[in-house]
């Protein structure tokens, strides 16, 4: 079975988000992508209080100094395509007011006619926490699971009745109503999280680290769905960020999906090979303009189908 493929949007500085944004989803759309996906990094800290990731030492890529904020740009894309889905891979969604953000996705899923795939996760920068100002880090799991109660109450019939934490809904008629159910989607990996996605979500964001250990990965989710008495199918999009460049790599070094076009289609072979529903493939970091972008979009759709994804 053909293996769906969705395309990053542009988000990084050197893009003119107004224009780009739409150039591309349209352009992406014509290709052939099945889905127009962004991610959220709010701040880029000098100094940073940890490094990137959480880990010690890890300094932040200058890719991160300015990203468009993921629901403008979704609405953007939404506003000049009609058929691609839209997700977020992912929205850290303790960084938004839980109301609010249940609002906005379930308006850009009724404006889109129902494309809106929900990716959320939990997030790791202390810096960017401080200054969204909702919960501090330390309950980041809480807020999760309160963002998705209240996403489920205010997606679902009224009166709309929401009690936790951070909002508190006595009775309210809450609208619009999205197009359709929106998917929720997380990614996870620790044990906590993993239970959380079996037992809330429909979906996992996993993000690439090399297809033996992701292949591993979703054999334990799996284990844990059937340990824990889920029937539901668990939807599975794989991100991919990309080191993309006009010639192939050539040191013994390479990582997965760094070089060229044809090292990258090599890449999404293997990682297809495991069986999961899609893989977004983001390219925009090593991308010079949105014309490069689109160009080396039109390049990996291409050649990846001619392999067989």
């Amino acid at each position: 079975m053909t293996t769906r493929l969705g395309l990053g949007l542009p988000q990084m500085r050197q893009y003119s988000i107004g224009e780009d944004v739409p150039e591309v989803a349209r352009a992406a759309e014509r290709i052939g992508y099945d889905s127009l996906w962004v991610f959220e990094r709010a701040l880029f800290p000098e100094p940073a209080r940890q490094g990137l990731y959480g880990v010690d030492g890890l300094p932040w890529p200058d890719d991160y100094r300015a990203v468009a904020d993921p629901l403008v740009t979704l609405t953007l894309a939404a506003a000049a395509t009609e058929r691609a889905e839209l997700g977020s891979s992912v929205l850290v969604a303790p960084l938004h007011m839980p109301f609010q953000l249940a609002k906005s996705l379930a308006t850009l899923d009724a404006a889109s006619g129902g494309r809106v795939v929900a990716g959320l996760g939990s997030g790791w920068s202390l810096d960017e926490y401080a200054a969204s100002g909702v919960r501090p880090f330390e309950q980041r799991g809480k807020v999760l699971d309160e963002v998705i109660d209240l996403c489920r109450a205010v997606w679902g019939p009224d009166p709309v009745v929401h009690r936790g934490p951070t909002a508190d809904i006595a009775s309210a008629v809450v609208g619009p109503k999205p197009a359709r159910p929106i998917p929720i989607l997380l990614a996870a990996g620790s044990d906590r999280a993993l239970r959380r996605l079996v037992d809330r979500a429909d979906g996992w964001l996993p993000v690439s680290a090399g297809a033996e250990r992701l292949a591993a990965e979703w054999r334990r989710l799996r284990d844990l769905a059937e340990e824990r008495g889920r029937t539901e199918p668990i939807r599975t999009v794989l991100r991919v960020n990309t080191d993309w460049r006009a010639e192939p790599y050539q040191g013994t070094d390479r990582r997965p999906f760094q070089g060229s076009a044809d090292q990258i289609v090599a890449d999404l072979v293997e990682h297809a090979r495991i069986g999961l529903d899609e893989i977004l493939v983001d390219l925009q970091s090593t991308a010079r303009d949105a014309r490069e972008l689109t160009d080396v979009a039109a390049e990996v759709f291409e050649k990846a189908r001619a392999a067989g994804v």
